[in-house]
This record gives structure tokens, C-alpha cells and sequence, in this order.
């Protein structure tokens, strides 16, 4: 393994003086309540991850874990839940009549102690599609996981129930990010001595760091690292600087390592052709992968059209943004697990751990312009040191790479525990 004052590090210039990041919305406020319309169109379309259909207020346990279901909002909408109390499950109005009394009691649901955070919602009697009924519309929780009576119910399509492991981890991940970022919490336990600070003043500043205002910068070293975000305002360092800068992550992340492995058959065989494990920090492992996949890749000679062309059987640029991708927005909170790297006769497999974050989902992982980042000051850094496209085209521009070789479309089997990409031999 090659020592940081080894690493060739491409950096990109001119992304703004230290402190500087880009703006996060934060959640907005919600309507007090929904339009007749909206609410007919809700009702028509069925029960759902926004609609729950009650005929009656009696059974006050399943109307709390409706509620509470809603203000997690699993699913990210974003919007309002509504629960319909005075609705049959087939849509047709129950013939409730609603009282004050039945008001009185569905607000209360709320605040009895029983669900905690305190959700926000909002009850009335409305006529909807001619039908007089309670409508308890429920907001987003800002500070999920919601919980009833000790359990975190969440909603999926017309399905409620009790919330997995991963399923409450999504939930933790997306309050902390309307807070702060994991990647910026402070590392407990830490100190400089765990950080090569000759990296970060020799590499690392000058890539992030416009050479003008380094030339004016006469503030000690600890302040221009508080501002780059690798030690907190107190000078411990954090989770972003033991990843970028740590002379041992793995003592304080077990699984920030990668694990390349490669077999002779399309199958897991006992017979390994290579094997490696990369640890240090994450530019280190990135760079030890990407010369060992380079080793092992292979090329044909391709004399057709005239001129001599190599047509290697992977792309090394494809190869190199998914395995950048993989380690740059992993989960490495709550799992010892590293990123795998599996080569096999007819495709290589790189497993990343951590599902999909934020507004991206298993469903619309994928979708063009839709990105959220689990670890954006850890993507920002790798994107000061030239190892990060700009958020959002990386996966496009790999798949340009493997077309263009010759290689088919990769394939993505996302989970909530892990994404994994699976890139096919050119043929």
C-alpha cells in the first residue's frame, strides 16, 4: 500500500473558501389541511402509503398506529397522510355521524402519551364524494422514528405494520440529515495523532483550498481544518476526517475496508485466482482496487474498420465510478460490513453496504437527476481530490463507458441493506 505523500491525487481547484458548502432546504411547513378535492381524489384512489380507510373511531389502537405509520412517512413523500374514519375498505360511505364528541376523541389520539414524538395533526368533519366523515390528515415528522407504544409503525402501499431493522435505520438516517450529516459527527475518542495532518496540509488544503487564499490564510492549522469540516469546532476530529485523513479507520470502523476476491468460474469456488483486502483511508483503498483491477483486466485486439484498436473487457472508467460510488456513499454507521469486489468469468459484482438514502428508494433508484447523499462531506471531499464526478451523473457516464466498449447495461439489485452492481464481460 502506498503512503498518503504517495498518492497521486488529481485535485480540483476552485470549489470556494473553507466552510463553504452547498445549501440544504430544509422541511417545510405543511397546509392545515387538505382541499375537498385533493380529498376526493385520495378517497378514489384507494388505501395506500398517504390513505387509510377506519368505518368507525371504536378501534383507537389500529387509529394510532395509522397515525403514527403516517407522521414516518417510510416511503419519503413528503406529504400529508389521511386517514378516512367513516369509509368502508371498499370506498362506500359508513353512514358515521360525526360528532363533536368523535372529533374530540380522534384529536386527542395524538397526545394521550401513547405516540412519541408528538405527531402533528389535524381533524374535521368534512363531506367527501358525498359522504360525511372524520378526516384525520397526519404531517411528515421532521424527527422520525415515530413511535406507538414503544413500536415504530411505518407504511408501505396498503400495507402497515411494525417497521424492520432497516426499515427504522432509513427512518434514524433521514432526522439525522436534516440535523447533521453523519460523516460530520465528531469522532468520540479521537485525537490529532489518529489524523496524518502532513496529508491534509500538503494534499488535501491545496485541493479544496484556492492557492490565493491559502496565501493569505494565516490562521493556525487546527482552524483550517475546523473549516474544512475534518475536525469539529472544538478540534476533535471527525467521522469525515478519520475516513479522509485516519492513519487506522478500521480501529474505529471495523468494515472501512474493501474486499477484492476474483474466481476462474461465473460461481463462489473455492479456488481463488486473487484476492486482496485494502484498508486505510478511503482514498488509499480506492486506489489499491482500482491497480488491482486494472492488473486483471484483459484486452482483444480489434482490427476491424481498418485501424487497430485494444478492447479491454471492462472499461477501467466505468469500473472506477462504481467502486468510487460504492465506497464513497456506503453506510458506515451500524455495520462491520466492507465493500465487496467479486470477479467472476462473466461479470464483475461490487456489493456497496447501506441501501438507498433519503429520497432515493429500491423503486426509483437509478432515475435520472434523482440523488440524495448519505455522506455529502465525504462526496465533496473526493470531489476536491478529483475522485468523484458531479453529483448525479457518475452512474450515467459508467453506463456511456460500457456501451461505447461494448459491454451490456449494468444491473442494479437494490435492498435495503445494500446496493449492488453487477457489470457483464463484454462479448
Amino acid at each position: 500500500m502506498m503512503d498518503a505523500d504517495e498518492l497521486e491525487v488529481p485535485c480540483r481547484r476552485g470549489h470556494g473558501a473553507p466552510g463553504q458548502q452547498a445549501g440544504r432546504t430544509a422541511a417545510a411547513g405543511w397546509a392545515v389541511m387538505l382541499s375537498d378535492i385533493e380529498l376526493g381524489e385520495l378517497a378514489v384512489a384507494g388505501e395506500s402509503d398517504r390513505v387509510e380507510r377506519k368505518e368507525s373511531p371504536k378501534n383507537k389502537n389500529e387509529l394510532r398506529d395509522a397515525i403514527c405509520a403516517f407522521a414516518n412517512d417510510l416511503a419519503g413523500n413528503g406529504k400529508p397522510g389521511v386517514v378516512y374514519v367513516g369509509m368502508r375498505d371498499d370506498g362506500s360511505c359508513a353512514g358515521l355521524s360525526v360528532s363533536d364528541e368523535i372529533l374530540r376523541e380522534l384529536g386527542d389520539l395524538s397526545r394521550d402519551g401513547n405516540i412519541l414524538p408528538v405527531p402533528s395533526i389535524t381533524v374535521q368533519k368534512r363531506t367527501v364524494l358525498g359522504c360525511e366523515m372524520a378526516v384525520v390528515v397526519v404531517e411528515p415528522s421532521v424527527t422520525p422514528p415515530v413511535r406507538v407504544r414503544g413500536r415504530t409503525m411505518v407504511r408501505i402501499g396498503p400495507r402497515r405494520g411494525v417497521a424492520t431493522l432497516e426499515e427504522e435505520q432509513r427512518l434514524v438516517e433521514r432526522a439525522r440529515s436534516r440535523i447533521l450529516p453523519f460523516d460530520l459527527f465528531e469522532m468520540t475518542g479521537a485525537t490529532h495523532d489518529d489524523l496524518d495532518l502532513d496529508f491534509l496540509r500538503r494534499t488535501y488544503l491545496p485541493c479544496a483550498v484556492s492557492p490565493e487564499i491559502l496565501a493569505e490564510n494565516s490562521r493556525p492549522l487546527p482552524t483550517q481544518l475546523a473549516a474544512l469540516k475534518v475536525l469539529t469546532p472544538g478540534g476533535v476530529p471527525t467521522v469525515l476526517g478519520i475516513l479522509l485523513a485516519g492513519r487506522e479507520p478500521t480501529r474505529f470502523f471495523p468494515g472501512a475496508y474493501i474486499q477484492f476476491v476474483r474466481f476462474d468460474s461465473p460461481d463462489i469456488d473455492v479456488v481463488i485466482r486473487d484476492q486482496k483486502m485494502a484498508i486505510g483511508t478511503v482514498v488509499q483503498q480506492i486506489r489499491d482496487i482500482e491497480h488491482v483491477l486494472e492488473l486483471n483486466t484483459s484486452a482483444a485486439l480489434d482490427l476491424s474498420g481498418g485501424t487497430e484498436r485494444r478492447l479491454p473487457d471492462y472499461p477501467m472508467p466505468a469500473l472506477r465510478e462504481y467502486l468510487r460510488n460504492a465506497v464513497i456513499h456506503r453506510s458506515y454507521e451500524r455495520t462491520n460490513a466492507p465493500v465487496h469486489v467479486r470477479w467472476f468469468s462473466d461479470r464483475i459484482e461490487i456489493l456497496s453496504p447501506g441501501g438507498p438514502y433519503g429520497k432515493v428508494t429500491k423503486d426509483n433508484f437509478g432515475s435520472p437527476g434523482l440523488t440524495d447523499q448519505r455522506n455529502p462531506d465525504l462526496a465533496e471531499a473526493m470531489r476536491h481530490l478529483g475522485l468523484a464526478q458531479r453529483f448525479g451523473v457518475g452512474l450515467e457516464i459508467a453506463r456511456q463507458y460500457l456501451a461505447k466498449n461494448g459491454n451490456p447495461d449494468p444491473e442494479f439489485r437494490v435492498t435495503e441493506t445494500h446496493v449492488l452492481v453487477v457489470v457483464r464481460r463484454r462479448q
